[in-house]
């Protein structure tokens, strides 16, 4: 795609993250898009583990947001599309770590669009279920979106100012039951 170039960051370590800020002075969109999955059990499973999630869904997209908004408000504005996950809303003890992670981050990214939005910069949380990747691969294909279908639908939304983005059927079934009981 021209004028993207991606570059290599350990959302995990403030200097990797810092350094990829300083290098990419003319940013104008950032995409937290870091992601692993432990499948651990909140209240029997490695601390270890959950702490790794915590600190790469929600520490690590924070800590991104925070070094590159000065860039992005240098810039003259631009947006952060954060990848989210239907189990930000749906919490289930196989992806108890995960859920709770992409909770964070949600709430981040929500509060993160209000503070950063007097600096002309937007925030756009995206919602999605399973996408086709690595992470996904133990998921019948039937139930996994194409991620190219997925960047698509996301970078429009970003560019008509969307707030959130429901990438699948399964994100939106879920935002729409929020209201239920659990």
């Amino acid at each position: 795609m021209p004028g993207v170039e991606p570059l290599r960051l350990d959302v995990t370590d403030p200097e990797s993250i810092a350094a990829a800020a300083s290098v990419a002075g003319d940013a104008t969109l950032v995409i937290n898009n870091a992601g692993i999955s432990t499948h651990t059990h909140l209240t029997d499973g490695d601390i270890g583990n959950i702490r790794l999630e915590m600190e790469t869904h929600f520490f690590g997209s924070l800590g991104v947001t925070r070094a590159f908004a000065p860039v992005l408000a240098a810039n003259g504005g631009g947006g952060f599309l954060n990848v989210l996950s239907l189990l930000s809303w749906l919490h289930v003890p196989d992806y108890g770590a995960y859920s709770a992670a992409k909770a964070a981050a949600w709430a981040m990214t929500n509060v993160a669009r209000l503070e950063l939005a007097p600096k002309g910069i937007q925030v756009t949380g995206l919602h999605v279920g399973y996408l086709d990747t690595d992470m996904a691969d133990y998921v019948a294909p039937a139930d996994k979106i194409d991620p190219a279908e997925v960047a698509a639908l996301a970078l429009d939304a970003v560019e008509a100012g969307l707030t959130e983005v429901l990438a699948d059927e399964r994100s939106r079934q879920v935002k729409q039951n929020l209201l239920a009981t659990p």
